[in-house]
């Protein structure tokens, strides 16, 4: 029997939004060691929702006291393909809740949209996978693995672990990560490359301890000054980056209108663009470099004092195409280069991740191409870059080398995923459920 897709997701689709309601009221933040227990419930009841559905069900985790992993299998027709759909339950804090319009744990429709923490990073990407299993009920086009993660907001630690212990439970042929996006409501995309990421603590010392700053000021430079000194050698006067050594490559011809980009940004009036090139390239596939912590006393009550140490934690997004090692080593050289007036200078690399790029070529890909096309009704997806990153991409690639791998999601560009007001809308997370159907029902029907 030809199952109707659009008259399945009609019917199913009240329960999968319940359902997804039910998980985000779960405060599984992974970051707070006192919601360890939101972190199992999450795990739990994510089991529980596959299990339902006739999948063999299992909590995994690298050791004792690691974060919980749901692994689920349900078998299609015998030599169908497998594929593995991945999701994370866990979510990111939600930090003042005096920032949020309605509280964050209790998901709230305003308008078109679905709000609470998690409602669309990422487990609005576990109800996508819910949605299409529903559509088929026992009669799946292909063999399905589901891999829910519960450790993706604190950086994957232990998946390679996971990856490893588990490969034989996990191997597909074709593999759909549900962490990212599309590029606009209403236009679908694929995500094909992915920035790596290199976190570092940068500290210069110009003093054995603190002075008065009227008694040595002027011949003895303090630390704040030589820090900032060496920050601003980073990038010329256009914003453009310095460190020699880094990979860059063209992006993508797509257009991101100006009006987009600043309403998107949240860029204050009057506000500059750094660097040199189109949008995409600057955002997706050259380097970029920021500062998002400073260690230095505070202006209410600074004394008169000349501090003898600055810390700051510099952000290196990493191109597709270039590894961590390769950004550490010209950073590393460009600071020391760079360090004024024979300051001490101390570096900790605090976490890298590599970045991504993927041939989205080949029958599987196709496949995703055509769904997402039939799902938004004739508007062929867009081959998408993320500036951002997802080093756990990188690491399925390794692990399954011969498998055809996808980035999906439910994402848009006002999804808000880690800030307040994180929303999901509901018109867009309904045309990803039926692409994902769609998708399976392709994959199966691929010759074998």
């Amino acid at each position: 029997m030809t199952i109707d897709i659009r008259a399945r997701l009609a019917e199913i689709l009240p329960g999968v939004r319940q359902d997804l309601e039910d998980l985000v009221r779960i405060e599984s933040v992974s970051a707070d060691p006192a919601r360890a227990g939101e972190v199992e419930k999450s795990a739990q009841a994510t089991e529980a929702l596959f299990k339902a559905e006739g999948f063999e069900t299992e909590i995994v985790r690298a050791f004792d006291g690691a974060p919980p992993a749901v692994i689920a299998k349900k078998a299609g027709p015998e030599g169908a393909p497998t594929v593995l759909l991945y999701a994370h339950h866990d979510v990111q804090p939600e930090n003042d809740h005096a920032d949020w319009d309605s509280p964050p744990f209790e998901p709230t429709e305003r308008g078109d949209r679905l709000y609470g923490r998690g409602a669309a990073d990422d487990k609005a990407g576990i109800a996508a996978h819910l949605g299409a299993v529903r559509i088929f009920g026992d009669e799946l086009p292909v063999n399905l693995v589901m891999f829910i993660e519960g450790e993706e907001e604190v950086g994957s630690d232990t998946l390679v672990e996971l990856l490893n212990t588990y490969q034989d439970r996990l191997a597909a042929d074709v593999i759909v990560i549900a962490d990212s996006g599309n590029w606009d409501i209403g236009e679908p995309a694929l995500t094909t490359s992915l920035r790596g990421l290199v976190r570092m603590d940068v500290e210069v010392r110009t003093l054995t301890h603190a002075v008065h700053s009227g008694m040595w000021g002027g011949l003895v430079p303090d630390s704040i000054m030589t820090l900032s000194r060496l920050i601003a050698s980073l990038h010329d006067d256009a914003g453009n980056l310095l460190i020699e050594g880094l990979v860059s490559g063209p992006a993508a011809d797509v257009d991101y209108p100006e009006a987009r980009l600043r309403a998107e940004s949240g860029a204050a009036d009057g506000i500059e663009w750094i660097g040199t090139g189109s949008a995409v390239e600057r955002l997706w596939t050259k380097p970029a470099l920021s500062i998002t912590g400073f260690d230095a006393p505070k202006v209410d009550g600074a004394s008169n004092t000349l501090v003898p140490a600055a810390r700051c934690r510099v952000s290196l997004r990493v191109a597709p195409g270039d590894t961590t090692a390769n950004a550490v080593t010209c950073l590393q050289a460009h600071l020391e280069k760079h360090v004024a007036w024979g300051a001490t200078l101390n570096t900790v690399v605090v976490d890298t991740g590599e970045a991504t790029q993927i041939d989205a070529t080949g029958p599987a890909y196709d496949a995703a191409r055509a769904a997402f096309a039939e799902a938004w009704d004739g508007t062929e997806p867009v081959d998408m870059g993320v500036g951002g990153s997802i080093p756990f991409i990188a690491e399925f690639l390794e692990a399954f080398p011969q498998a055809s791998v996808l980035v999906t999601g439910v994402e848009d560009p006002d999804t808000r995923a880690h800030g307040a007001n994180e929303g999901l809308h509901l018109a867009e997370f309904e045309k990803v459920v039926l692409a994902e159907a769609y998708l399976l029902r392709n994959v199966g029907a691929l010759p074998r």
